[in-house]
């Protein structure tokens, strides 16, 4: 396999240039959000973040765009009463009800079947769960949705958690190309050589032997690497003399051929580009499909960790509050503006910590302290394995912190992008320094995102800061075997994503996909986080004591990440005042094999008191 060096793709400034080619986007301005005055700042209480169910079983007063109405108003009084089933409220104890009533978009009552029928009133509906399992809905602390959308609705997906192997994808490709009209577009993403096993990359040889009628376009995982056909580049006009742009290659055979191997967007644009669905693409339509899709993993909120990546621009925010004015999102969104926009450029546009609703609402700001593992741009103490790079540092400690303490003196959550372990060192260095500069460290609630290699030291150093952390477990499955062989070796690989340790410790963490770079299934998290198996070796486990119980693995999905995004107040749990986000489950995942949670059926997802799918 080659060793392919790139930087994280969603976490890259440079990933909104794909777009740059659509019509909605390139037209978006930053001026429409200032006709949107700026909500009232909120005032984060300072909570124990173990015990924050105790005092909040009543949602707090909502903050509202103007010109986006209630998420749900109340217009039926109809109380709904669930019971005959295993209800798993995911309060502080954990605690199983016997019944739940809803009425409009919130929880009335929980408790004891006689009790909450008592307080439904006349007009009730009793649903009865068959001895089927309700949960609170599940959350995803750290998604790209918004740029992200348009790129699910108009790339097939070929990952590796679709096909093992290269040979499978390039099956799936001549299928489309048997399907699809001559001169249609074939264009595929998350092709991931690293993992799937075969070639280690393909050419016009794998891509012209499927189809030279139609243009075949394949991006890499990385989203740094792509592939295409001869087709593509004749439709894209890409002669057999292109240059290479600066920091990009068109690559070319020992006999001076080009291959149909792209490296970085600078060059891979130029042939994507003439794809007329990017063009095309609606972006608040996109979004709005990408939610509803996602409800049958019974997913009611998700998040935006890089807000701007689309436009390049503040007037990402604007397509955000596009979808939520439709009433037709089938989750809620928290929001992260990203950092390469500039804080003037956010500020400018009264993007406000807390602006929005309970639908949509901006929860904290994004930055970004190293790469990828994976692609070894992560910043380590040690060198990677045979070799003697260390990663790269997105940011200096001196900026990070100068800017980290801004955001945070301004009311601003924080999520600091770190994957290496000596960018973590980083990243706490700064927290210390907030702290040293006054900064109330439980108000601003710290997330390290991924916080993949984790010493004890670090951890301890964790707890104290009042830092949690959210784990991308799927580099536990999807890469453990990678990490182990090729990135760290052994014993460095056993750091990787530490759930057990930080419970132990009481730092609290979260699990989340990273969609783009896995997919959102909440289960499969579940169970991820439960075995800690790994994909390419069924049988081995990476470092076994931090396997962590299915109980604390649905609390990384529902009521932490609820606390991480500022919304443990309204969602995370089946509790009296908050709204009615639910999933419910053909069995408890306590109750089956570890290795079998992942196949649960999700039977419906209720949000804002609405059903938004039925199996």
């Amino acid at each position: 396999m080659k060793k392919e060096i790139y930087r994280c793709a969603c976490c890259s400034p440079d990933f909104g240039a794909l777009f740059k080619t659509n019509n909605i986007v390139s037209k978006l301005s930053v001026a429409s959000l200032s006709k949107v005055a700026a909500t009232q700042t909120s005032q984060y209480k300072t909570i124990d973040r173990r015990t924050f169910l105790k005092g909040s079983m009543v949602a707090g007063t909502a903050l509202f765009l103007p010109s986006i109405p209630s998420c749900s108003p109340v217009v039926e009084q109809q109380t709904t009463v669930f019971t005959g089933g295993t209800i798993l409220t995911v309060d502080t104890e954990f605690s199983q009800a016997e019944a739940m009533a809803i009425r409009g978009n919130k929880i009335i009552a929980v408790g004891a079947k006689d009790k909450v029928l008592a307080s439904a009133g006349a007009n009730v509906k009793v649903v009865e769960l068959h001895g089927k399992t309700m949960l609170p809905g599940f959350i995803d602390p750290h998604t790209h949705v918004v740029a992200g959308s348009i790129v699910d609705d108009i790339m097939e997906y070929v990952g590796m958690a679709r096909f093992d192997a290269v040979d499978q994808v390039l099956a799936h490709l001549t299928m489309l190309a048997q399907q699809k009209a001559e001169g249609e577009w074939i264009v595929a993403r998350n092709f991931d050589p690293s993992i799937q096993t075969g070639l280690d990359e393909l050419t016009f040889k794998e891509l012209d032997a499927i189809s030279t009628q139609h243009p075949i376009f394949v991006l890499n995982a990385s989203g740094h690497l792509a592939y295409a056909n001869s087709k593509a580049f004749e439709v894209a006009g890409i002669p057999d003399d292109i240059k290479n742009p600066l920091g990009a290659e068109f690559v070319r055979n020992k006999q001076g051929q080009l291959t149909g191997v792209i490296k970085n967007n600078i060059a891979f644009l130029q042939v994507v580009g003439a794809y007329p669905a990017l063009a095309e693409a609606d972006p608040t339509n996109a979004l709005i499909n990408l939610l509803k899709k996602w409800s049958q993993y019974g997913l009611t909120t998700v998040s935006e960790l890089s807000l701007g990546a689309l436009s390049q621009s503040p007037a990402d925010h604007s397509v955000m509050e596009a979808a939520a004015r439709t009433g037709k999102l089938a989750a809620r969104i928290r929001a992260y503006p990203f950092y390469s926009i500039g804080e003037e450029a956010w500020d400018d546009a009264n993007v406000t910590p807390q602006r929005g609703d309970a639908l949509a609402r901006v929860a904290g700001y994004k930055f970004v302290a190293d790469g990828s593992n994976q692609g070894y741009t992560g910043l380590q103490r040690a060198p990677y394995l045979n070799s003697d790079s260390h990663g790269l540092a997105y940011m200096s400690t001196e900026e990070l912190t100068t800017r980290a303490i801004e955001r945070a003196q301004k009311g601003w959550q924080l999520a600091i992008h770190g994957n290496g372990d000596a960018a973590i060192d980083n990243i706490l260095d700064v927290c210390q320094a907030m702290r040293d500069a006054g900064v109330d460290m439980k108000n601003v609630r710290t997330r390290i995102e991924h916080c993949s290699i984790l010493h004890n030291d670090q951890i301890q150093r964790m707890k104290a800061l009042d830092v949690s952390a959210s784990f991308l477990i799927g580099h536990v499955h999807y890469w453990g075997v990678a990490m182990r062989d090729e990135v760290f070796g052994e014993e460095k690989a056993t750091l990787l994503d530490r759930c057990n340790s930080l419970e132990k410790a009481g730092v609290g963490f979260t699990l989340h996909s990273d969609f783009m770079v896995t997919d959102p299934v909440p289960l499969h998290m579940i169970e991820m986080a439960v075995t800690r198996k790994t994909r390419k070796e069924p049988d081995y486990v990476l470092a076994p004591n931090e396997r962590i119980s299915v109980e604390s693995a649905i609390r990384a999905i529902t009521s932490e990440a609820a606390w991480q995004l500022f919304s443990e107040h309204e969602i995370g749990s089946l509790e009296v005042g908050k709204l009615a986000d639910m999933v419910i489950l053909a069995n408890d995942p306590r109750k089956v094999a570890p290795d079998e949670i992942k196949n649960i059926k999700v039977l419906e997802t209720w949000m804002d008191g609405k059903q938004v799918y039925q199996a």
